[in-house]
């Protein structure tokens, strides 16, 4: 299965043979080395020869001896025998190599090597890094795969969007699902050895963390509250009342590990009066739903919490900054910004009621601007405009089109 991510290529494609350095970062098993994969067949077949491409594969471990930035400048060297030519460097999970950074903004200065470096850390880019490389490097945030991608990857074995978005609830949106037989205990085994190997290279060693069971503890609480209100403290407190001694210090160290390994996103809240980004009660959504059903079951009863997941990702997928709307005594679910561009929306399972209709549309009608609004619900009619200009839409048709 060859599948190119074409929104990935979009992003990436114009800053080919550019001096800028090409920074893709994300999840473990998301697809970031089978897109550095795809960038070299691009590469090939616009003329760059395999003598002129410089790839390292930090999980292969034909690479183990690259563990610093002194073997990794003595194997380029040993690579450009050509000093005036174009080379391409591709680095895949450049983070396992110690000091990378003094080799690469050397490399960069001298504008002959075309660099992309793949990472599954969001301190990748460290502020003294960013601030060397400022204007000189992009970021491309690579995610498991949205629906729309689900279902092309699906292809063939497409059968209707009805059971299509069942799958995809049920089991998430790891590109290597499809190499899998699709049961529930292939796939979640599948799954949670990923979650393992992020949890001991990119949180536990990485951070040297020595209370490994404190670490479960937050983890799980963390999957079970997907879109609620969380503060360390409050995390702190709820372990307290069960007889767990720690400090709201050490659960915003934890809860950073997993935000810093793309296991779990944190979204602020954004005062609609006041303008400006409130700093307590943030909430977290995981990066993949597979996962948290891999630790914990699939568990039909979340279902709200589950689409509002899928939405909160779609949005991130699309290239929007997602933050939470807070009213006086209401919340919007999301603000999606990009540019000048912005669109509120509400996520709910259906609107099976009165009651549920007044508090997802309310909401809505109380923000005084003119910019879109959507209510995201299954129910199966889609209405358009419902009322005061707020758009009514099928998830899965909002999933599948471009609003």
């Amino acid at each position: 299965m060859n599948i190119y991510r074409e929104k990935y290529f979009e992003k990436i494609t114009p800053f080919l043979n550019k001096p800028i350095i090409k920074i893709i970062t994300g999840m473990r098993r998301v697809g970031k080395s089978y897109f550095l994969k795809q960038i070299i067949d691009h590469l090939k077949v616009n003329g760059a020869s395999d003598d002129k491409i410089i790839f390292i594969d930090k999980d292969d471990i034909d690479f183990d001896f690259i563990e610093n930035y002194k073997d990794l400048n003595k194997y380029i060297n040993n690579k450009i025998s050509a000093k005036k030519e174009k080379y391409y460097l591709l680095i895949d999970e450049v983070q396992e190599i110690e000091n990378w950074e003094k080799v690469i903004t050397s490399l960069q200065k001298k504008e002959s090597v075309d660099i992309f470096l793949t990472g599954s850390n969001a301190h990748l880019l460290s502020s003294e890094l960013a601030t060397l490389l400022s204007g000189r490097y992009i970021e491309i945030n690579i995610f498991p795969l949205s629906y729309s991608e689900f279902v092309l990857f699906k292809g063939t074995s497409f059968v209707s969007h009805t059971d299509c978005f069942a799958q995809y609830l049920r089991y998430g949106g790891m590109p290597g699902l499809f190499h899998l037989e699709q049961t529930d205990d292939t796939i979640y085994k599948y799954l949670e050895s990923i979650f393992n190997t992020i949890l001991f290279k990119d949180i536990i060693k990485k951070n040297n963390v020595r209370n490994i069971s404190l670490l479960e503890k937050i983890y799980k609480f963390l999957f079970e509250n997907i879109g609620n209100l969380i503060t360390a403290n409050s995390i702190s407190k709820y372990l307290k009342s069960q007889n767990i001694k720690t400090y709201s210090d050490t659960v915003q160290n934890y809860l950073n590990y997993f935000t810093n390994s793309y296991l779990a996103y944190k979204v602020s809240r954004y005062d609609l009066k006041g303008k400006k980004t409130l700093e307590f009660n943030d909430k977290y959504y995981i990066n993949d739903l597979g996962i948290r059903h891999a630790i914990f079951n699939y568990r039909p009863n979340d279902i709200s919490q589950l689409l509002e997941n899928i939405i909160f990702m779609e949005l991130l997928y699309r290239g929007y900054k997602v933050s939470v709307g807070a009213g006086k005594n209401f919340e919007i679910d999301f603000i999606a910004t990009k540019q000048n561009e912005k669109i509120y929306f509400q996520v709910t399972y259906l609107l099976a009621s009165k009651n549920t209709i007044k508090r997802e549309f309310n909401p809505l009608i109380e923000v005084k601007d003119n910019y879109p609004k959507f209510v995201l619900s299954m129910d199966d009619k889609i209405w358009g405009d419902d009322y005061n200009g707020i758009k009514r839409l099928n998830i899965i048709d909002f999933l599948t089109r471009d609003y």
